[in-house]
């Protein structure tokens, strides 16, 4: 199944593509499919989504081979992969890996083009910083 498919599919559902992945966990291959939605995503509402998108990826599969069907909420500590990602993310804490190696704990201010606004918390001030320069990028939750 194409991204637009699932995608679409999804949105039937009341809920968006946040991201997929292929992992083997304890030998076992795992198609998992990440949704959001406005509202709290569920278990119920992962079980409902599940019971729709199983038949049809039966019918399409999105690996070769054996695989199992996981349905669920990307979490409050989410990698962020997209622009799109760092958009629906303003207002939230990250921890970002730079291309020069450099790690960073920033407030996510906004998204401008190509380039994310943060409040950096160890330098105390607000700075751009090119999406490009950006290797790795994920939430955390602050107790």
């Amino acid at each position: 199944m194409d991204k637009t498919t699932l995608q679409n599919l999804l949105k039937e559902c009341g809920v968006a593509l946040y991201d997929t992945e292929v992992v083997t966990e304890n030998d076992h291959r795992i198609y998992r499919i990440y949704i959001t939605s406005d509202e709290p995503v569920t278990l119920d509402k992962c079980t409902e989504v599940t019971r729709i998108v199983s038949p049809i990826v039966d019918l399409n599969p999105p690996v070769e081979g054996e695989y199992f069907l996981e349905v669920s909420s990307p979490g409050i500590d989410r990698p962020l992969k997209t622009l799109d990602h760092f958009r629906h993310s303003i207002g939230e804490l990250a921890k970002l890996k730079l291309a020069d190696g450099t790690k960073r704990k920033v407030k996510i201010l906004g998204v401008e083009g190509d380039r994310i606004r943060v409040y950096d918390k160890q330098a105390k001030e607000e700075r751009e910083i090119p999406f490009a320069e950006i290797t790795k990028a994920k939430t955390y939750f602050e107790w």
